[in-house]
């Protein structure tokens, strides 16, 4: 971890627990070290800084190289392990970073609906975290967010509100030989937003509504919340 994130890091504890409650509940289930694909829910600009206070171990996120078109920017996203990626070749570029980075025994982090939820419901899914599960074989650690859509990222230092991190159980993806068809791919990523989901509150699953009790959300649980 550089210095950056880890005093950036401090800070953001700092004042998400001096100015509201960050609750993060499951962190006993983050493998302390090797590969881990991390997936949740996308709310708002708030959720990646929200991730890297409640998480222990260091993340890496995958940005698009336009936010790193001036210094300051650069600086700061390369600081906190963002990672620059190309969008002209319709994702390729960012399924090949994932790749290397996981490789190198990296904790990654993507969003697999691909954008922000503008009714903090969940979307559909994109195939690209599927995909990168399958071809690396990495753990997949789901994460449900909420909260963080309920303010402006501009008063992410004094943010007065509560966001919570809701931590499942990492799982593996099947072994699948050849390289797998869309129908493949689409089972796979509703596998994996169908953990996201199970990890919200009903109102937040969007067409992911679950048909069974959803085990893994701990609505009323509070063991290794951060306070």
């Amino acid at each position: 971890m550089n210095a950056v994130y880890h005093l950036g890091k401090g800070f953001g504890q700092f004042c998400f627990h001096t100015f509201l409650k960050l609750e993060v509940a499951g962190k006993e289930s983050i493998p302390p070290y090797g590969p881990l694909l991390v997936v949740a829910n996308h709310l708002s600009f708030n959720d990646p800084p929200v991730l890297v206070c409640g998480i222990p171990r260091s993340l890496h996120f995958i940005g698009k190289q336009e936010l790193f078109g001036n210094p300051v920017g650069n600086f700061i996203m390369r600081s906190f392990n963002v990672h620059p990626y190309d969008r002209s070749g319709v994702g390729v570029d960012a399924i090949r970073l994932a790749l290397r980075l996981l490789d190198q025994g990296r904790m990654v982090m993507i969003f697999p609906e691909g954008h922000r939820s503008p009714d903090h419901a969940l979307r559909k899914g994109m195939p690209g975290a599927a995909y990168i599960a399958l071809k690396s074989q990495a753990p997949v650690l789901p994460i449900g967010i909420t909260g963080t859509e309920k303010i402006f990222p501009w008063r992410m230092p004094v943010p007065l509100t509560k966001f919570r991190l809701n931590i499942g159980q990492p799982f593996s993806l099947p072994n699948v030989e050849g390289s797998p068809n869309k129908d493949v791919l689409d089972g796979m990523r509703d596998m994996i937003m169908n953990r996201i989901a199970a990890l919200l509150p009903p109102d937040y699953r969007g067409v992911y509504p679950l048909t069974t009790p959803a085990r893994d959300h701990r609505g009323t649980r509070h063991a290794g919340a951060a306070r």
